[in-house]
């Protein structure tokens, strides 16, 4: 069976996460995506954790489902061949800075002269314009710029950054819709287009979606570190015997789902604890009565009697434990793929399920022009004796 992208060929010059993650995305519904790294390989490949031989399991993981090719294309040799590659191509995405000559080669107004129907795609960590748009970025630099750090963590911590990549896995999807739009687009024109998604652009909506923009201009209210409670309802992470456990309770019906569970249904009808809202602003309180509650018991025992009420909750999985959750392998969200001499490394699967068309993980991530000769010899038509003298002259 066809997958929805099959037909779409995709060049990636993208690095680190955010963009590799946007072509991971569309690779998933069967979009043939080249991997472009310059002959030496990319820094990305020096970046932990490590397999047993020393590979970098990161770019095992990120740089699943495509083929890898190499090449310099600020070479001379290396622009032909980015020109001859992109007549026949849908798709150009990279990570190059604003102003660099990488980026100049793989600008919009000069691929569309090659190939009018072409989508460049660049993300970066703060677009083409603006008074940061050289600056360097990585995900960390856009959560503090995005006010998320600000008010993450405990009172009497510093401004915590998230264990996890939001931004950059964020960004990639967006950059991934993006592309779709834009695919959408061209079949109705014929034409392509420019697509411009940035770190902070997306860490920014993120924030602002939850209305937090909104509260700090228009209320004048500025979020504080709270820890693990959250604004506007109450929800926390209680320590059971064994472990952690994480419940959430807005909105009244599992409220008071939460009081009768807890045996404490007098709790309804305290007017300190009347809506979410005061709920909030007495959170102290509550959390005194939760865990003196939980303490005693078992994770297992207080997911049991949570989820018999149907008050949100979950105990707080270890990663190992996450790996082997029922629910991950019921929706085959870790996919083992082979690895010569490595062994099988887990890989995330697809996340949008699709009755029709469905997406699937099926290569590992290539090794440096794992793809040479299937790539310029199947797409391009170079003969071996060609290929030879390329790489002897470093372009590939």
């Amino acid at each position: 069976m066809d997958k929805v992208l099959t037909g779409i060929r995709v060049l990636d010059f993208s690095r680190w996460f955010a963009g590799p993650y946007a072509a991971t995305l569309l690779a998933a519904m069967g979009a043939d995506v080249v991997r472009v790294e310059r002959p030496t390989g990319e820094e990305e490949r020096n970046f932990g954790p490590f397999a047993p031989n020393g590979e970098s399991m990161l770019t095992m993981v990120t740089l699943a489902n495509r083929r890898g090719v190499t090449l310099d294309p600020l070479s001379e040799k290396g622009r032909e061949i980015v020109q001859q590659l992109v007549k026949k191509s849908d798709v150009v995405l990279h990570s190059y800075v604003s102003g660099s000559k990488e980026e100049e080669l793989l600008s919009y107004d000069s691929l569309k002269k090659i190939n009018p129907g072409i989508i460049v795609a660049k993300v970066s960590g703060f677009g083409s314009w603006g008074p940061y748009m050289q600056r360097p970025c990585f995900d960390t630099i856009a959560q503090a710029l995005s006010g998320a750090m600000s008010y993450t963590g405990f009172p009497d911590t510093a401004p915590t950054r998230s264990g996890y990549a939001w931004v950059d896995f964020s960004t990639g999807t967006h950059c991934a819709l993006g592309i779709m739009f834009a695919l959408f687009h061209r079949q109705k024109t014929g034409r392509g287009q420019f697509i411009d998604v940035a770190l902070l652009d997306t860490a920014v909506a993120c924030v602002a979606g939850l209305a937090v923009a909104a509260e700090a201009k228009v209320g004048g209210m500025i979020r504080e570190r709270q820890g693990n409670t959250s604004y506007y309802n109450f929800t926390d992470c209680l320590k059971a015997k064994d472990g952690f456990v994480m419940i959430g309770c807005a909105g009244n019906p599992i409220w008071r789902r939460f009081c009768r569970a807890i045996g404490r249904e007098e709790l309804k009808d305290d007017p300190r604890f009347k809506s979410d809202q005061s709920r909030f602003e007495n959170r102290h309180a509550i959390q005194a009565i939760a865990k003196e509650w939980v303490k005693d018991k078992t994770m297992e025992e207080t997911m049991k009697i949570l989820e018999s009420a149907r008050v949100p909750c979950a105990k707080v999985n270890s990663t190992l434990e996450m790996a082997n959750d029922p629910q991950v392998a019921a929706r085959e969200m870790l996919i083992d793929i082979p690895y010569p001499n490595v062994g099988n490394i887990p890989v995330p699967g697809v996340v949008i399920k699709m009755s029709e068309t469905p997406g699937g993980i099926e290569r590992p991530g290539p090794r440096p022009g794992e793809h040479n000769e299937e790539v310029y010899t199947g797409i391009l038509g170079f003969t071996p004796q060609k290929l030879a003298e390329l790489k002897s002259e470093g372009v590939i």
